[in-house]
């Protein structure tokens, strides 16, 4: 079984791009099994210790569809002793409001059933916002990509944070 499962939702392909590139990026699927959060069942975030969660921010700072529909089920899952590293799409430019916000939700309840956030993302100067959920402590609690107005930035983005969740991950 892999070390890592990787968790997404993506309305437009984004998303699910990136996300297939973060499992190259960290040894291909020995490493990194994807499930698509509308297939994914409870018992599949429970097999692993190391998760990956990917969310574009939808419409005004909203959960994009599948994670929505899902959103209720993670309060029945134990999050205790999960190391989680979180990633999104959005576009700065179009909602510089809520920029980010899907991973901020996300991070936030999973971080209330004993998630432990790993992958946090410093580099918050390189993006033009006002307001973010998934902004704290002056970082981003993961992984921002913004393929609308940066899309030459994302495969560097990509390579730096994989290279800083592997150790965190064990890998």
């Amino acid at each position: 079984m892999s070390k890592i499962g990787l968790f997404v939702g993506s309305q437009t392909g984004k998303t699910e791009a990136a996300a297939e590139e973060i499992q190259t990026e960290l040894g291909g699927d020995d490493v990194v099994t994807i499930h698509k959060i509308e297939d994914a069942e409870n018992s599949d975030f429970e097999k692993y210790d190391n998760i990956i969660i990917g969310c574009p921010t939808w419409d005004i700072g909203e959960l994009q569809a599948d994670w929505d529909g899902y959103f209720e089920e993670l309060d029945s899952i134990d999050f205790s002793g999960k190391k989680v590293a979180y990633f999104g799409t959005g576009d700065q430019q179009g909602y510089p409001d809520n920029f980010m916000d899907a991973i901020g939700i996300i991070e936030a309840k999973i971080s209330e059933l004993g998630g432990t956030t790993v992958g946090q993302w410093p580099k918050t100067e390189e993006y033009e916002f006002n307001e973010s959920k998934a902004l704290k402590n002056g970082k981003f609690i993961g992984l921002a990509l913004d393929d609308d107005n940066q899309s030459e930035l994302t495969e560097q983005r990509i390579k730096t944070w994989v290279a800083q969740i592997k150790p965190e991950f064990g890998v």
